[in-house]
């Protein structure tokens, strides 16, 4: 038998860290998602979007249509959606009264961004902080730059009710995630269309020609986990190429 009861931990998780709760709460308020999706100024696709993926996470609907009436209908907040919204407002204080206490590392950007990063609990064995440089549309999606804490400029291929969802704008603080499969390594510059190229040194390397997983240094700062292909013999020390697709790029905003 499944459980109907709502999956409240999974909605406020950290990867949700954007503006779906505000969509969520502005529902609440006028009872419509178009008008909603413009106070929060998103379009309206994305404010479907955002409650389909909360509804998906809680496991309960979020909202409900509301027919007749003066105004013709409209939708509204499901009592579980209320109660994901109390839920978020406890949240949202407990975690401001918490950084506000760690005030004293604001100075020491290191140890704070470890602290916020604890917070993000996912399979990307790669996770950096970031800094938006700009955004270009290309295609139906959006192109971010990314600059990382070494100088290293990254580019990010996501949708545009994302870059909206997240409120993607230039300076924005970020964090940047990818998976180890992702991040192909090589020997030779032998790149593709929309792959990040970079330049690395092998700090780990697995044993005789198998291929594996390999840690690389980029700039000798920022580390990151990649796999090599079979057949390819890399010690300690040899300089790489490493390639990314500029779609398996994931941007994380944490409040």
């Amino acid at each position: 038998m499944t459980s109907n009861l709502p999956h409240f931990k999974a909605a406020l998780s950290e990867n949700t860290a954007d503006k779906r709760i505000d969509i969520l709460r502005s529902i609440q308020a006028c009872g419509s998602i178009s008008q909603a999706a413009r106070i929060v100024g998103v379009s309206y696709k994305a404010a479907w979007q955002a409650v389909d993926t909360l509804s998906n996470l809680a496991g309960v609907p979020l909202l409900e249509k509301v027919v007749g009436g003066a105004g013709g209908g409209g939708t509204r907040v499901t009592k579980a959606g209320e109660h994901l919204l109390y839920a978020a407002r406890r949240m949202q204080k407990a975690k401001s009264d918490e950084f506000s206490k760690m005030a004293f590392l604001e100075s020491d950007q290191g140890p704070y961004l470890a602290i916020k990063g604890l917070q993000i609990r996912t399979s990307m064995r790669n996770q950096l902080p970031a800094e938006v440089k700009g955004l270009r549309a290309q295609g139906g999606a959006v192109r971010v730059a990314l600059s990382l804490s070494n100088g290293l400029i990254l580019f990010a291929l996501i949708t545009k009710e994302s870059v909206q969802l997240l409120g993607l704008k230039k300076g924005l603080k970020v964090f940047l995630l990818f998976k180890a499969t992702a991040v192909r390594v090589k020997t030779s510059l032998n790149t593709k269309l929309g792959e990040n190229v970079l330049s690395g040194q092998v700090t780990r390397a697995p044993r005789g020609q198998a291929g594996g997983e390999v840690a690389l240094s980029l700039a000798q700062q920022l580390n990151v986990v990649g796999f090599v292909s079979p057949g390819v013999r890399l010690k300690v020390g040899d300089e790489v190429v490493v390639c990314v697709e500029e779609s398996a790029l994931v941007v994380a905003l944490l409040e």
